[in-house]
């Protein structure tokens, strides 16, 4: 995601929310997008950022909170608590977020005038100083509007909950959007917005590409060809007439008569003109055979033709058996995975929801930990999300083992890692959308790390749903355990 800094935001929560922007990482490896930030689509009212995604379009608009909060109770519709002490927001507000919601409905209205078929429009509430959980009601989080403190890990979350149109809007439209709502933004070459994960066409475009390589090719090959091969036999038909007025046939007595002369020694000078003379009587049969077999040639055409066709049917259907049974190989391949997809270590169960493994290590972090993999690469990274049943309590676990050159290397980014708001890595299943039902989310999850030679494994476990603490010993056995899961990738 590119963040666009526009003006200045009106919140004190703005600074968080521009950072968990930031730990989104450039390009589409996490999440796509330009981030306007200080954006006006409202004139006179700006917002802490407007973000148009490949998918959808977010509004994030900040509200500050009288103290930090443990626990934050905000439906949009009712009084919120901050640890059970209700918040109020001027006489008239229902809560601090009334004000808020109606920005954000002026915002919405103005984008849908000035892009008409935009797709999904979500709001962001970021509250702060500081929330570590927020409990939003069912039927909200049902809606377009998402009340959160702003972390690299909530902000993923909202985005792929929120942005979910069908295909992604292409390079031109986003031009078009971006120009419209922040006028003053600089302009962004093609190359950039490809790489947000913006399409090079729109929707309709794509469908006039596909139609013209296909028809042209598939009814002329092999229709016409088989009938060019019977136009070249029929000229080879005319030359049969000449072989027809071939009666000196009845001449063969005159061979007859010259026979007689065999007595005589002589004789063997008459030959030439007796083999001249059944030369003639012998090709008289023999065109009427030609004649037969040159009107036999197109059958004889049409069946190589035809038997051409089967083999090579025949060969192409080896070919796919042959595939098909080299195909069982990779199979076994595929299969090895599901031994760690349920899998138990020391009596806490272990269900696989992702895995997968790259060299873009920074992308995939957030925070000072993102800032060290972008200082020292990694050899890879090998990410995986299970869920898990601790004391008969549903859980969730991400793991992340970073590979390096040398040990060094290795030792330096666990200590960052390990340093208590240092950053991490983010969730696979999270970042894909793999996960079954609710999305976890790791505020407050308990910590665990390793150093094996020149991989340093993470770990963090939180409750499903939370809330979580670091300490809190199911969670710090859950984690304990998961350094012992395998982690394919």
């Amino acid at each position: 995601m590119r963040l666009v800094r526009l003006a200045q935001q009106p919140s004190r929560v703005a600074e968080d929310v521009r950072a968990a922007l930031a730990s989104l990482g450039r390009g589409s490896n996490v999440v796509g997008g330009v981030a306007l930030i200080g954006a006006s689509p409202v004139e006179g009212r700006p917002v802490e950022a407007v973000v148009v995604m490949p998918k959808g379009v977010l509004i994030v608009i900040g509200v500050d909170l009288p103290d930090p909060a443990l626990k934050l109770e905000a439906p949009l519709g009712g009084p919120w608590k901050a640890d059970g002490w209700p918040l109020v927001h001027g006489d008239t507000s229902i809560n601090p977020a009334t004000d808020a919601l109606s920005l954000s409905a002026a915002c919405t209205h103005k984008i849908a005038d000035v892009a008409p078929g935009a797709g999904p429009i979500g709001t962001i509430i970021a509250v702060g100083p500081y929330v570590e959980t927020v409990d939003q009601p069912a039927a909200d989080l049902a809606g377009s509007v998402r009340v959160l403190y702003p972390t690299a890990t909530t902000m993923l979350a909202a985005t792929v909950s929120l942005a979910t149109a069908p295909r992604p809007r292409s390079v031109q439209q986003a031009r078009d959007l971006i120009a419209a709502l922040a006028p003053d933004a600089p302009p962004m070459p093609e190359e950039m917005l490809l790489g947000e994960g913006f399409s090079a066409y729109s929707d309709d475009e794509p469908t006039v590409i596909r139609e013209n390589p296909l028809v042209a090719i598939a009814p002329t090959v092999p229709v016409q060809h088989p009938g060019k091969g019977k136009r070249p036999a029929k000229p080879a038909v005319p030359p049969v007439p000449p072989a027809k007025p071939v009666p000196p046939v009845k001449a063969a007595p005159p061979v007859q008569q010259a026979t007689p002369a065999k007595p005589v020694p002589p004789v063997r000078q008459t030959p030439p003109p007796a083999a001249a003379a059944p030369a003639p009587a012998e090709s008289a049969p023999k065109s009427p055979r030609q004649s037969k077999t040159v009107k036999w040639l197109p059958v004889a055409a049409i069946g190589l033709l035809i038997v051409l066709l089967v083999a090579a049917i025949s060969v192409a259907s080896g070919g796919d058996d042959t595939a098909s049974t080299q195909t069982p190989p990779p199979p076994t391949a595929a299969t090895s995975p599901p031994p760690p997809s349920s899998s138990a270590v020391e009596n806490i169960q272990f269900t696989s929801r992702a895995s997968a493994a790259d060299q873009k290590c920074a992308s995939h972090a957030y925070g000072d930990v993102q800032s060290s993999l972008q200082q020292t690469s990694c050899s890879t990274v090998k990410r995986a999300s299970f869920a898990s049943s601790i004391d008969g309590r549903a859980a969730a676990v991400t793991i992340a083992v970073v590979e390096f050159p040398n040990t060094e290397q290795a030792n330096a980014f666990k200590a960052i890692a390990d340093n208590p708001g240092g950053g991490g890595i983010l969730d696979l299943a999270t970042e894909t959308n793999q996960w079954q039902g609710e999305v976890p989310v790791f505020e407050g999850a308990a910590y665990q790390s390793s150093l094996d030679g020149k991989s340093v494994r993470l770990i963090q476990v939180v409750w499903l749903p939370g809330p979580s603490t670091p300490d809190d010993p199911g969670l710090v056995r859950g984690a304990k355990a998961a350094l012992e899961l395998p982690v394919n990738g």
